[in-house]
């Protein structure tokens, strides 16, 4: 990434990844929704930095928050698949079958997980819901409308 260069990831209601080396040299931006951390989104960003993990920082941003972000049974099936201790990401809902997901601490698992201990950003309070936060962030599932916000990360010129 060349200095003065943003590195951009736009989402809707899914959790932007932003990641960074202690130097300062190297950024990456990630979609991290459900899709993206079954797909490894993570785990392929931090790789592509060549370092250890424990050289980078990660900020999570605004996203759906866990007492906004419904799942069915198989979307948790699939994210506890691989890791049991996932399961703590997940409260039943009212509805049978539907569950309460925690973005934020299933992306802080894959980070810890990967060796990265310096987490900065959403911590699954309303406060970082982009639902429950209708003043301060946009939601596609609030709203019902199409749109998205960016998250962006560059190394100073």
């Amino acid at each position: 990434m060349a200095p003065g260069l943003a590195c951009t990831v736009l989402v809707a209601d899914c959790l932007p990844v932003l990641l960074c080396d202690r130097t300062g040299r190297r950024v990456a931006a990630a979609h991290a929704g459900w899709r993206g951390l079954m797909g490894g989104v993570i785990e392929t960003a931090a790789r592509a930095f060549g370092r250890p993990a424990c050289e980078l920082l990660a900020w999570l941003g605004p996203c759906i928050g866990p007492r906004a972000f419904e799942v069915g049974a198989q979307v948790r099936a699939l994210l506890t698949a691989a890791d049991e201790g996932a399961a703590a990401c997940f409260m039943p809902a009212s509805t049978p079958g539907k569950y309460w997901a925690d973005l934020p601490a299933l992306a802080r698992r894959r980070l810890h997980a990967l060796g990265i201990e310096a987490i900065y950003g959403n911590d699954g309070s309303d406060d970082w819901c982009t639902v429950r936060q209708s003043a301060r962030f946009f939601s596609h599932r609030r709203d019902r409308i199409s749109g998205r916000f960016a998250a962006l990360v560059w190394i100073d010129a």
